[in-house]
């Protein structure tokens, strides 16, 4: 049975889209043969894309130490009609962070708290300067939790 990794990804410069990238190429390593994965913009996802999906991968940037506005444009449409239904959801976080990535990490924590989803590996923070180093961060991100949804273990 295939299953559906969604990949919500706001990446508004050539870096995250890289990052972005990174992590659809993780999740469609050759030895996983049973993920689709589902790239979009937060702006393009609604709450039906996520009830679809047995896992989700969210990337953002950290704007004024807080997620990106079209990451929270997601959670604000997406959060009270799949509250119910997706409760466990596997999921893991990327943030691309200028500073340290504590507030936007902070503030994914209390809404996927609230979701009650499931983080299945500690964010990754991918701070300061870019550095091109973040991006096999990012493929194992998508290869960790594709994996893991095709084994069974989340």
């Amino acid at each position: 049975m295939t299953k559906r990794l969604l990949i919500v990804a706001h990446a508004p410069s050539p870096n995250t889209v890289a990052m972005r990238d990174a992590v659809l190429e993780g999740a469609q390593h050759p030895d996983i043969a049973s993920i689709t994965p589902d790239v979009r913009s937060p702006f393009d996802t609604a709450a039906d894309d996520v009830m679809a999906a047995d896992g989700i991968i969210l990337l953002t940037t950290e704007n004024l130490g807080y997620m990106s506005g079209a990451m929270k444009d997601f959670f604000d449409r997406t959060y009270y009609p799949v509250l119910e239904e997706k409760q466990g959801l596997p999921c893991a976080i990327v943030i691309r962070a200028g500073n340290d990535g504590t507030g936007t990490k902070r503030g994914l924590d209390t809404i996927l708290t609230g979701l009650r989803w499931k983080q299945v590996s500690d964010p990754l923070i991918c701070k300061g300067e870019w550095d091109d180093a973040f991006l096999p961060s990012c493929s194992e991100i998508g290869m960790t939790l594709a994996a893991g949804l095709e084994a069974g273990v989340f």
